[in-house]
């Protein structure tokens, strides 16, 4: 098992996600509004535990992966956020590099706590693997996620289709 890493700011605490996430996890990934940009449809619990399984072998295989992201003010958990690497099928690929992501439960969103928590995310990344390409993914209809994605040095670099649906592909571009 990997240790993965802590990470604080102001508001938040980036921890591993543990078992006992699941339950409020399984919850997230079934609110219509935290799905309806990134698989359309609420997940099963079968498909959030699968989900959340994946996203916790990532830190075991890959040295990356996603943290969960908990409210300091009230220690709920809130989301999650980090690096995946899904080896999707998509042109130009992507596969090999770290996949940025966030995910907010209904009622953290517009509060600021995606951008605070990925500035934590891409921090930790430029100092541990400053050497890796970080990429990220999303529907040109999701202009708060785009809106995010720019704050935080993304930029477009190609369009493509992914699962029938028009997706933008995004790099950030570190500063030298």
């Amino acid at each position: 098992m990997v240790d993965v890493p802590v990470l604080e700011t102001r508001r938040l605490s980036l921890r591993g996600l543990s078992s006992d996430d699941f339950e409020r996890y399984a919850a997230m990934w079934a609110e219509p509004d935290v799905v309806h940009f990134i698989t359309g449809s609420a997940l099963s619990r079968e498909a959030a535990w699968s989900r959340f399984l994946r996203q916790v072998g990532h830190w075991d295989r890959l040295g990356f992966g996603y943290f969960a992201i908990e409210d300091r003010a009230t220690g709920s958990f809130i989301g999650e956020a980090g690096f995946q690497d899904l080896r999707r099928t998509l042109s130009p690929s992507i596969e090999g590099t770290m996949e940025a992501g966030w995910v907010l439960a209904t009622e953290a969103h517009g509060k600021g706590f995606a951008k605070e928590a990925m500035h934590a995310c891409l921090d930790w990344a430029d100092r541990t693997l400053p050497d890796k390409r970080v990429t990220c993914i999303m529907r040109p209809d999701h202009t708060a996620s785009f809106h995010i994605a720019e704050k935080l040095g993304f930029r477009a670099f190609s369009t493509s289709d992914y699962n029938g649906k028009p997706t933008i592909l995004l790099e950030r571009l570190r500063s030298s």
